[in-house]
C-alpha cells in the first residue's frame, strides 16, 4: 500500500481515487492508515471475502489480496486475485490500465 501512497499525485492525475480493506481490526488498520493519504476500511469478514471470490488462506487464517480496478460507473474492469505473495497489481500498472481504458473510450 505504500506504493501507491508514492505515486498518489500521479493515480490523481488519471482521476484514480485508491480505497484499501482490510481484515484487520480497527487498530492495527489505523497503524496504516496514518502512514497513507487514503481511506482504509477495517474489520472485513471472511464472508464478505468470500463473496468477492478472494482467496482465504486455510493455514493462517486470512484473506490474499484482491485487488480492482472500476470504472467511473462502478464497473469492474480489471481484476487481481492473489493466491500468495506474488503478482500484486501496482501503481503504474494500474495508471497504464486506467490510460488505455481512456483511450479506447476515445475512439469509441
Amino acid at each position: 500500500m505504500a506504493d501507491f501512497e508514492k505515486h498518489a499525485e500521479a493515480l490523481a492525475g488519471v482521476g484514480a481515487k485508491v480505497i484499501a480493506v482490510s481484515v484487520d481490526p480497527e487498530d492495527k488498520s489505523q497503524e496504516i492508515a496514518d502512514q497513507v493519504s487514503y481511506p482504509v476500511a477495517y474489520g472485513v469478514s471472511r464472508d464478505t471475502t468470500d463473496s468477492i471470490g478472494s482467496w482465504w488462506d486455510e493455514n493462517r487464517n486470512f484473506v490474499q489480496p484482491s485487488e480492482f480496478v472500476l470504472n467511473n460507473e462502478g464497473k469492474v474492469v480489471f481484476a487481481s486475485y492473489s493466491s500468495g505473495p506474488l503478482a500484486r497489481l501496482d501503481p503504474e500498472d494500474a495508471i497504464k490500465m486506467i490510460n488505455y481504458i481512456e483511450a479506447q473510450k476515445a475512439k469509441s
